[in-house]
Formats: structure tokens, C-alpha cells, sequence
């Protein structure tokens, strides 16, 4: 029934465990695929996602070109989209179907948790669930489950290299959006490196800029 997608450029450290959270909905017949969409790895991306029999195809870097191409040749008619070092907690698949048979029109996107247990990151938590309370703006490290139709509705992924997650709930709207039940835990360590309040002040600058029509082919020199 899902078609997983994961967008994926030199993610070995972080790809096996996020693959590994799928395992029980695909013995379920829950999950009819896992498609990586890969920007060019050097490292063993490909092969984590080769052993854990995903299907993979190739695209020019960008996570909206990636995830847009994935998103095309997704076989099911639920498409859940997953970033690579973000790993659904357990009891995900449950959450996921009782949302598909009562939500066929809106998407879902998961709670969002940071693998570091410090206060910090618990504060940085909030500050999300806040964002997505009161913008109706969940970011694509929370996961996104949607129908195909719904998907193709909105849009769709623009093949843009930012922003792309933003672009896409935007045309949801806050009428086309569900916040489920169930945790997804995201590496924290691109967190810490820039400093959590410093990431705070750079994201939020990178999204006003965008939603005042700055090109995210600018933005993504000042966020990489």
C-alpha cells in the first residue's frame, strides 16, 4: 500500500537504520516498496540500500529533483517520505494505516525528536511542535505520509535544491495537513555543529526569505 521514498546523497552512517524501522511493515505487506532516489553517494549508501532490497534510481542532486523523480515512479498509492538519518519510532505502521483508512484527504506528518538528550534539544522540540501548531509548517525530517492523489493534487515536489518540503505543505494548507501520533528521531548532529541557537536564527531566516520569493537556489549556499 506505501511506497516509501528517501532522498539520498553519501547517507551510509544513518540509511541502515532508518531501512530497519520498515522491516516490520514490509513483512506486514504494509510497505510495497522502498525507493532511494540518490544525488551521486561516493560512500556505501548504495549498498545499505541494495541489501535491504530497496529499489534505487539515480537523479542529479537536489533533494526536490530527487524526491520528485522517486515520487514518479512510486508504484503505491500512498507515498510515505522519509529523510535519511530520520527513523520512525516503533509502532509507526499502526499509526500509519488507522490515518490512510480514516485521512484519505489530508497528509500526516509524524512528532519531531532529536536523539540527544539534552535540555536543548527538548526546548528545539517544542519550538517545532510550535512552528507546526501555529504555521501549519512541518519540515520534511518529520516524515510525510500521503496519498499519491493527494500528492499530485498539490503539486508535487518542486525540483528545487531547499525548500522543496516547504513548497509542498504550503499547497496543502493547514486544511490538507494532520499531525499523527507517533515519533520519528532525527540525528542530531548537524544540530550541534552549528549550534542550536545559531541553526534557529539561520533557519528562520532561510524560511522568511523564502516565503518573501527568494530563489532556494540562492538560499541553499548559505544552508550547506
Amino acid at each position: 500500500m506505501i511506497s516509501v521514498v528517501i532522498p539520498t546523497f553519501n547517507e551510509a552512517d544513518h540509511l541502515s537504520l532508518t531501512l530497519a524501522a520498515l522491516v516490520p511493515a514490509a513483512v506486514d505487506g504494509l510497505v510495497r516498496e522502498v525507493v532511494i532516489s540518490d544525488g551521486g553517494s561516493t560512500d556505501g549508501t548504495l549498498e545499505a540500500a541494495e541489501e535491504a532490497g530497496a529499489k534505487i534510481i539515480f537523479s542529479a542532486k537536489g533533494r526536490g529533483q530527487q524526491l520528485a523523480a522517486a515520487c514518479a515512479v512510486a508504484k503505491g498509492p500512498w507515498l510515505l517520505i522519509l529523510h535519511a538519518d530520520s527513523r520512525l519510532a516503533v509502532g509507526w505502521e499502526t499509526i500509519a494505516l488507522s490515518h490512510i483508512r480514516q485521512y484519505p484527504d489530508r497528509a500526516g506528518y509524524f512528532k519531531f525528536q532529536l536523539d540527544d538528550p539534552s535540555l536543548i534539544a527538548r526546548v528545539w522540540e517544542m519550538g517545532v511542535a510550535l512552528r507546526c501548531r501555529l504555521l501549519a509548517l512541518p519540515y520534511g525530517d518529520q516524515g510525510l505520509l500521503i496519498s499519491k492523489a493527494l500528492y499530485e493534487a498539490a503539486g508535487g515536489f518542486e525540483a528545487v535544491p531547499l525548500m522543496e518540503d516547504v513548497g509542498l505543505v504550503r499547497r496543502l494548507g493547514r486544511k490538507g495537513l494532520r499531525a499523527l501520533d507517533g515519533k520519528i528521531l532525527t540525528r542530531s548532529e548537524r544540530f550541534r555543529q552549528g549550534g542550536y541557537f545559531g541553526r534557529s536564527l539561520r533557519n528562520w531566516s532561510l524560511l522568511l526569505r523564502y516565503l518573501m520569493g527568494a530563489d532556494p537556489a540562492r538560499l541553499v549556499k548559505s544552508y550547506d
